[in-house]
């Protein structure tokens, strides 16, 4: 089944990027969600234009977007379909609103919770990432793995910070507790590029709390797929709808795991 849905994926993703990189570097219609949580026309732009082609393809599918986006809900019949996807239109808001170039597209796909279908398209670099349950992970078409980092003094991460500011101290705490113990430490703006480098070996793990659905989604799948490991950041089992991720190349997952539940983050 993955075969029918990849494709509108792939597609629709490349169509919001190409729509997102020709808007990039102009003045932007800037509105606040919160105190430093950002949307531009562009994010709705690109959103409007994924639900459409969603919505088009299949038509019955449930759809979650960031900027508001929904698809079927049952209707009159009160069916609601098994299939949802989850979207995110322009992962890295702020990095595009200040002309930073590291944001991308995130499209997922879950049937009853479980992740089938990732895309996160990085329109800057023309990188797609792609993942089909069971059929491993791509990058731009060929296949990518994990990295094999095995010490954490050798590994770089990436994390990020919430945008509820009264969040953020409690993070720094985790990040203070990491700091002397790995090789660096990321914090790039994109949660789906993050998850996205993991799987491609670029970063040994990410982790995060809190996230969205729209957020993680793809980028967990892409994880998984490139053989690594993608848990809550409790290290319990990764729910695409939960508030957080840890993802990492499989060996550095209890020792990550265990600095950051010592921090109590």
């Amino acid at each position: 089944m993955t075969d029918a849905f990849l494709p509108v994926a792939v597609a629709a993703a490349r169509e919001a990027g190409a729509l997102l990189r020709e808007r990039f570097g102009r003045p932007h219609d800037v509105r606040l969600k919160g105190a430093v949580d950002l949307v531009t026309e562009a994010d709705t732009g690109a959103e409007a234009l994924i639900a459409a082609r969603l919505r088009a393809a299949f038509p019955d599918h449930r759809l979650l977007g960031e900027e508001g986006a929904r698809g079927a809900e049952g209707g009159g019949s009160g069916a609601v379909s098994p299939y949802g996807w989850v979207v995110d239109p322009l992962d890295g808001t702020t990095n595009y609103a200040h002309g930073f170039p590291h944001f991308a597209v995130s499209i997922a796909l879950e049937r009853d919770g479980a992740p089938l279908v990732g895309v996160v398209y990085d329109p800057i670099r023309d990188e797609l990432f792609a993942a089909a349950s069971g059929a491993g992970a791509t990058l731009n078409g060929g296949p990518i793995r994990v990295s094999a980092t095995d010490r954490p003094i050798a590994a770089m991460l990436a994390t990020g910070f919430a945008y509820d500011l009264a969040e953020r101290g409690a993070q720094a705490v985790v990040w203070r507790s990491l700091l002397d113990r790995v090789q660096s430490i990321r914090q790039t703006g994109s949660a789906a590029l993050n998850l996205a480098y993991v799987a491609a070996g670029r970063l040994d793990g990410y982790w995060e709390r809190p996230l969205r659905p729209w957020d993680m989604a793809a980028g967990a799948l892409l994880v998984t797929e490139a053989g690594g490991r993608v848990t809550d950041p409790a290290g319990g089992p990764f729910d695409p709808y939960g508030d957080g991720a840890l993802a990492t190349n499989g060996p550095l997952h209890a020792s990550l795991l265990a600095a950051i539940a010592g921090t109590g983050g």
